[in-house]
């Protein structure tokens, strides 16, 4: 190892220790800390995350990238390393732009945006959240002023969360489910629906988290390297891949959102857990593309989760765990897990018309950048976009602009990765059943860790060593499509609703 080289990777360490402080930090605020903590601990976030910003922009950093660049240097490092040298140096052009006290301002801002987002949810009152929400969007317009000067603001938005993807792709992708499933949706509300009473019983959250690590131990998410919280939001974090988090919210007369919850974010941390663990603590490691990691969740959560035969080896488990179960068939908890039907929050929609909640989330970011409109504007926007394409409108802003978490940090371009994962997934789907067989005859023998074992050896060891065009080329050898998605939700659908 060249000097040099060594005292890269001690750099590297040393910023490692804040990024650290800031992953727990964040983590404390979300779960533990007490409403009257908040202050000390946004005071904490902003120190430790200027910290590192400043670590991550100094002349210093500089010169040693542009050193571990030159030719003798470069040459001598391995694929990993060469890559990191690489990465980093991108992101050292384009962060040394950001002007500190910007930085420092909009992590503040971010964290004071959090929690008024969370205040806002919990009374239903979007003018608490407005004026955080607006600050937000300015920022995000100024700090891509700076990362991506001459780049349009939201195509660079798009790209930050899956590189290599812009809006002009995700119109066509979009486009075409949208016409597919607009009149698939239509078929499917014109038969009888099931009745769920049986569904929205009382069911103890203590019995509701033993089924979350019921379904974590299935899936294959390792309890040695992995921990849950409680949360307003579900969502995943990591430190390394021996050490991730997942975070689940419990609703009392809904126990089948905790159980979808568990088994998308369980999705998220199997990815994390097992990228190659060479890469941990640098940007080889911990995937950013969110598009190939929301394909991780959403796999696990519809593809797998909510195909009958995943069930068919734990429903009993199920019944010992949730004893109102034992009274309900399979066959009618499948049709509930499946129940198509136009309602108002995303993470509680089934996989179809969750897909006009994600093109509907798009279209209002499109609005906010590109149209101009303003945060005041928004509420409406969005009650008339719910009329639009799924013939409802929110009672209140907890139920419909309020609703997710994304924008009050500042998350503009994230939803489309939901969508787009999904797409993903339809290609995975077929590539995987190519390769290994069908997916329904691994699930019914219990064989869901052949799946997994796929998955991690063909997408989560690599970490973001590979980009998303990448990923889907080395995995299925095509172009990107939504044909197989289609596919997928025709075939599923005409079975189950008997189209």
């Amino acid at each position: 190892m060249s000097k040099l080289l060594e005292e890269f990777k001690n750099y590297l360490h040393e910023m490692n220790q804040y990024e650290h402080v800031v992953t727990l930090l964040y983590w404390d605020m979300k779960t533990n800390a007490p409403k009257l903590g908040q202050e000390a601990h946004i005071e904490a976030l902003t120190h430790f995350s200027t910290k590192s910003f400043e670590m991550s922009t100094a002349d210093k950093l500089g010169e040693m990238l542009d050193g571990l660049a030159e030719e003798s240097e470069f040459t001598a490092l391995d694929v990993t390393w060469q890559f990191i040298v690489r990465r980093m140096k991108r992101d050292f052009d384009r962060n040394k732009r950001i002007p500190a006290e910007v930085y420092e301002a909009f992590v503040r801002a971010q964290a004071e945006s959090g929690n008024a987002w969370e205040e806002a949810k919990n009374s239903s009152d979007f003018s608490v959240f407005a004026p955080h929400l607006k600050k937000m969007v300015e920022m995000t317009k100024e700090i891509a002023g700076y990362t991506d000067p001459g780049v349009e603001t939201y195509d660079a938005l798009l790209n930050q969360y899956e590189e290599g993807m812009d809006s002009a792709t995700i119109d066509r992708l979009f486009g075409e489910l949208k016409q597919e499933l607009i009149p698939l949706v239509q078929q499917i509300l014109a038969k009888p629906q099931p009745d769920d009473t049986a569904f929205h019983a009382y069911a103890d959250p203590d019995a509701q988290k033993k089924v979350q690590w019921m379904l974590l131990d299935y899936i294959g998410f390792r309890r040695d390297a992995g921990a849950v919280g409680e949360t307003e939001h579900p969502f995943t974090l990591n430190f390394s891949s021996k050490d991730v988090r997942v975070t689940n919210h419990y609703y009392e007369t809904e126990p089948i959102s905790a159980m979808f919850s568990a088994i998308h974010e369980g999705g998220h941390g199997i990815f994390e857990q097992n990228v190659n663990p060479e890469y941990d603590n640098t940007v080889a490691g911990s995937c950013c593309y969110m598009g190939i990691h929301e394909s991780q969740s959403r796999f696990y959560e519809n593809i797998l989760g909510r195909n009958k035969n995943f069930w068919l080896p734990i429903y009993d488990k199920l019944g010992e765990l949730l004893p109102q179960f034992r009274e309900i068939s399979l066959d009618d908890f499948y049709r509930e897990i499946n129940h198509v039907r136009n309602s108002f929050i995303r993470t509680e929609a089934d996989e179809v018309t969750y897909c006009f909640h994600i093109i509907l989330r798009y279209e209002m970011e499109k609005a906010i950048f590109r149209d101009g409109v303003s945060v005041e504007e928004l509420p409406t926007l969005w009650n008339q976009k719910m009329q639009e394409y799924l013939q409802i409108t929110p009672k209140n802003d907890a139920e419909g602009i309020l609703q997710d978490m994304h924008w009050s940090d500042g998350s503009f371009g994230y939803f489309p990765s939901y969508l787009l994962g999904s797409i993903y997934d339809g290609m995975y789907l077929d590539t995987m059943e190519a390769e290994l067989g069908s997916v329904d005859k691994l699930l019914a023998e219990g064989r869901i860790a052949e799946i997994t074992k796929w998955l991690n050896e063909k997408i989560h060891q690599y970490g973001s060593t590979r980009t998303p065009k990448e990923v889907i080329e080395a995995v299925c050898g095509k172009e990107v499509s939504a044909e197989p998605l289609v596919r997928y939700f025709k075939k599923k659908y005409t079975e189950v609703y008997g189209l």
